[in-house]
């Protein structure tokens, strides 16, 4: 197991900078995930960690060894790309011992390491065949043992996922978490999907513009947004204009004429009285309730099984209710009210 450290990394093209004084540190035997938008600098901070791009300015440490003007095969990193990035004119055995031959690694070891290999992805007895013959999910595997046979001690993944269907997905997730944790390895993946984030991830990173927004653990990020780019691309929230308010003291948010209690996120700001602010709340955390301090009207409904998503106008607007297993399913025009606890109000800056 290794850390990963990068200080202040700047990387430009041009006048354009993809990353922007990026600092941040991934602990030895952590999976870490990069996420953001497209082009918020997640697979250029990828690449440099890498090698395949060098960075503009600041470093990189592997552990204590800096890294930052390392040829990529010396680093002791293997990468796993979004298109597998496999020749289709050799054996699935021929492809995962590419980088051994290329390292003069002996036959015999070779022929055993690929052998372990197949055995890491649960594809024992397939060294022999051809890679077009392969299922994608197959493929993604072969790809990754390609990765472990070199015995790296970093594992890098630039959206491994994205080229598989739904079910496969969710299988790969939880081959790729196995492996990481079983055989000790360091992993970042990139990846722009928030599910298959929070579902895989010991810690991860929001970026945007080539800064990071925010760095926590799943739950923290989820529960505890610290701005409105965070609350909005992580899972769904409701996003509205609230104005500060007191009672005795408490904070209090203004959403037209209710008032709702509330808490701050960022430890790094304090709203004043009177300040206008964001307000996030996740459809889930609203409730339909008797006596619920929001007036609303069922203007969409969305049947989803084990849950049903309302579409409810409001005096503030347009706000998204999920209820899990639901007992009552109200129709179009329905008027209920609605409840939310103060610790699912999140107030962020505008």
């Amino acid at each position: 197991m290794e850390s990963i450290r990068a200080t202040d990394l700047v990387k430009a093209f041009g006048e354009t900078r993809a990353l922007n004084g990026v600092t941040l540190e991934i602990l030895p035997g952590e999976l870490f995930f990069l996420l953001g938008a497209s082009g918020c600098g997640k697979s250029t901070l990828l690449r440099c960690i890498a090698g395949l791009e060098n960075p503009t300015s600041g470093t990189i440490h592997f552990g204590d060894r800096n890294v930052t003007s390392l040829a990529p095969h010396k680093r002791e990193a293997a990468m796993v790309f979004q298109s597998y990035a496999l020749w289709p004119h050799l054996t699935v055995a021929k492809n995962i011992s590419f980088g051994l031959e290329e390292r003069k690694v002996p036959k015999d070891e070779i022929k055993r390491r690929v052998d372990e290999a197949l055995a890491m992805v649960k594809l024992e007895g397939f060294g022999d065949r051809s890679i077009d013959a392969m299922s994608g999910g197959q493929q993604q595997r072969v790809a990754l043992a390609r990765a472990l046979v070199i015995r790296p001690k970093c594992l890098l993944l630039d959206e491994p996922l994205s080229n598989l269907d739904a079910q496969l997905r969710i299988e790969m997730r939880r081959e790729i978490r196995r492996i990481v944790k079983e055989f000790g390895l360091t992993a970042i993946y990139v990846t722009h999907d928030q599910e298959e984030a929070l579902a895989m991830a010991d810690r991860m990173a929001i970026l945007s513009r080539g800064v990071i927004e925010q760095l926590g653990t799943p739950e923290e990020v989820y529960r505890d947004p610290r701005t409105s780019y965070v609350a909005g691309f992580i899972g769904e929230t409701n996003l509205c204009d609230g104005i500060m308010d007191s009672i005795d003291g408490a904070t209090v948010v203004r959403l037209g004429e209710n008032l709702l209690s509330a808490r701050v996120t960022n430890p790094a700001w304090q709203p004043r009285h009177g300040e206008k602010v964001k307000v996030s709340m996740r459809p889930e955390a609203l409730r339909i309730e008797v006596g619920g301090v929001m007036a609303a009207t069922v203007v969409e409904k969305v049947y989803l099984g084990q849950s049903i998503q309302y579409g409810m106008e409001t005096a503030i607007g347009r706000l998204q209710v999920v209820e899990q297993n639901p007992h009552h399913l109200y129709g179009l025009g329905d008027p209920v009210a609605l409840a939310i606890d103060a610790a699912d109000v999140v107030l962020l800056e505008r």
